[in-house]
């Protein structure tokens, strides 16, 4: 089972997620067909996006974040809210790069140098809010931690950790984010980023069988860890027929017309699940009957 983690340290000074996303990141790499690349990518953005969610201010908040340069996999999209729930997709599924000259699964040279990280988060006003930041590195954990640096003004660490089995099933993903709250004492950031170096690779430490608590701890140790709440995070798509309609209808009347005396019908894929949907052409006359009595 997944797990997400809401906790504090040395008195509120220290803000810290840590999740657990070994299902979510599987659910998202067989929905959308990934190679290690782009599983690696997506299941980066994911537990990233998810621990971000995680500390919006409201429950009906929602937060999208994007990363996109000028790289093949043409972007990563992926929303998440105070409810645990995620989701995401690959701009390019297919993209499949060999491993960089450390041996590792190239996710910055898969996004690209060039473009920008940006986040919206609806909060049900007329206007969402929306901040970008360029990217920082590509590898999406140094990407978040410089977008709360810069535009939230709050010094983040986040540590973004995931291994896959040469069948492409996930053996462990999981991810750690931690930020220093306004009035902390730097000598404590200090500490803080010296106890992450000294540790191995997140991604090392799930895989040899260490739960997210277990890390939390070994990090936390000595500075009164308190953890405020824990719950399981799940990669849900809320599509639904009504849904894509609706993105159906926005192509305008004239559109529709056309496709409907052409007799032609029209199947639309959500981005998220790869779920189908198909709009016959009496479906197409009847949407827009509906339209000219509105």
């Amino acid at each position: 089972m997944d797990n997400l983690i809401r906790a504090t340290a040395m008195k509120g000074m220290v803000r810290i997620v840590a999740a657990d996303t070994k299902n979510i990141v599987q659910e998202g790499t067989k929905l959308h067909n990934l190679s290690a690349t782009g599983g690696a990518l997506l299941g980066r953005m994911l537990t990233g996006g998810l621990m971000m969610g995680a500390v919006l201010k409201n429950k009906t908040d929602r937060l999208t974040v994007q990363i996109k340069g000028d790289g093949p996999a043409m972007g990563c999209l992926v929303t998440a809210g105070m409810n645990l729930e995620v989701k995401g997709y690959v701009g390019n599924p297919a993209v499949d790069l060999p491993m960089n000259d450390e041996g590792r699964v190239d996710v910055s040279g898969a996004v690209g140098k060039d473009g920008k990280l940006t986040t919206i988060i609806d909060m049900g006003l007329k206007e969402p809010y929306v901040s970008s930041v360029p990217i920082f590195g590509g590898e999406v954990a140094e990407d978040i931690a410089y977008y709360y640096t810069v535009s939230e003004q709050l010094p983040t660490a986040v540590l973004l950790g995931e291994t896959l089995n040469p069948n492409l099933s996930v053996q462990a993903a999981g991810g750690l984010m931690i930020q220093m709250m306004p009035g902390h004492d730097p000598m404590l950031a200090d500490l803080i980023t010296f106890r992450i170096e000294e540790l191995p690779p997140l991604s090392s430490l799930l895989c040899d069988g260490n739960s997210i608590m277990e890390i939390l701890n070994m990090l936390f140790d000595d500075m009164d860890l308190i953890i405020n709440a824990e719950a399981e995070p799940k990669y849900v798509c809320d599509c639904s027929r009504d849904r894509v309609e609706r993105a159906f209808i926005s192509i305008g009347a004239k559109e529709l017309k056309t496709l409907y005396d052409e007799g032609k019908t029209e199947e639309l894929v959500c981005q998220f699940c790869n779920k189908h949907y198909h709009f016959s052409n009496e479906d197409i006359g009847e949407i827009i009957n509906s339209i000219s009595r509105n």
